[in-house]
């Protein structure tokens, strides 16, 4: 069984992010318009799930179905949208670094609700010490249940995000796909 579990900041964390985003851009360097570092270990000080997210930001589907051809050379396995429409999942290949890998349309409400989320914590130390204060409750509350760790955040995350100027659909949207059914 997998437990959860959230740490203090780990300073290498962005090290390792531009190590995975290197890899991952020669095989998708002329498709992408980013790689971008996002979640908490993106956010200096925040604590985390030792692992990195990353999205890759390419111009349309087309790029998408392109990227997923690519990323599979890489030994990345394409696992859908898992729920959330326009991003597309990947499990990492078995001998790389913990991380989350997904591949996101310029625009798209996965990708921006990831951006906002990280750039408001970024510029907001007491709004991202909580945040991990938060995380560090929910994960000892839930060690052994994801989903309600996810449903745990999204209050916090949707006042984030409504202070960005996602729009009420949006934020309906972004939390149906976090809460529990």
């Amino acid at each position: 069984m997998k437990y959860l579990t959230v740490v203090k900041y780990d300073p290498t964390w962005p090290t390792l992010f531009e190590q995975l985003r290197d890899r991952i851009s020669k095989a998708t360097g002329d498709i992408a318009v980013a790689i971008e570092h996002v979640g908490s270990t993106a956010v200096p000080g925040l604590s985390a799930k030792p692992v990195i997210d990353m999205d890759v930001v390419v111009k349309g589907a087309p790029g998408g179905a392109t990227a997923i051809e690519r990323l599979a050379t890489l030994g990345y396995r394409h696992r859908g949208n898992l729920g959330i429409e326009g991003r597309e999942a990947f499990d990492n290949p078995p001998d790389s670094p913990a991380h989350h890998l997904y591949v996101c349309p310029h625009g798209n409400l996965a990708l921006r609700n990831h951006l906002a989320i990280r750039d408001h914590l970024r510029s907001d130390p007491e709004g991202a010490k909580s945040y991990g204060e938060l995380k560090q409750t929910l994960a000892r509350e839930y060690v052994n249940d994801i989903d309600g760790y996810i449903d745990g955040k999204t209050d916090f995350l949707a006042n984030i995000l409504s202070v960005c100027g996602m729009t009420d659909t949006e934020l309906e949207s972004i939390a149906r796909a976090n809460r529990r059914d």
